[in-house]
């Protein structure tokens, strides 16, 4: 199965959207393959502001999210793994999902184990 993740932040942003408030993505700054301003960047996390009139061009796609976005004004291309992503919430109440930094979601589920075969009654005399 592909991961649920990406749906997640998809699902939540549009919420987010069709709320009239402002989404915003907490990334790990430091996971392979980003692309951020390193100057925005504090304790290895950087917020985004992904609001439709701050950014152009947003993909939300399943491997990774990315827009163009100014940052002092300059303007760059932001890029960030699906999997670096650590919360998408709106700025006004905090609403939104963490992800568990952890968590893979690659994972195949477990093989289900078979069923044990029922056991005999064990049955006592009380007096």
């Amino acid at each position: 199965m592909t991961p649920l993740k990406p749906y997640l932040i998809r699902s939540i942003y549009e919420w987010i959207v069709d709320n009239s408030l402002t989404p915003h993505l907490l990334v790990n700054a430091e996971y392979p393959g980003v692309v951020l301003p390193t100057d925005f960047v504090e304790d290895g996390r950087i917020v985004l502001n992904i609001r439709p009139e701050a950014i152009q061009g947003l993909n939300l796609g399943n491997d990774e999210i990315q827009f163009n976005a100014r940052f002092a004004g300059k303007a760059m291309r932001i890029v960030a793994p699906c999997k670096a992503v650590l919360a998408i919430y709106a700025k006004e109440n905090g609403k939104g999902m963490i992800f568990d930094p952890d968590d893979t979601d690659d994972e195949t589920p477990p093989a289900p184990t078979e069923p044990k075969p029922p056991q005999k009654p064990q049955l006592r005399v009380v007096k």
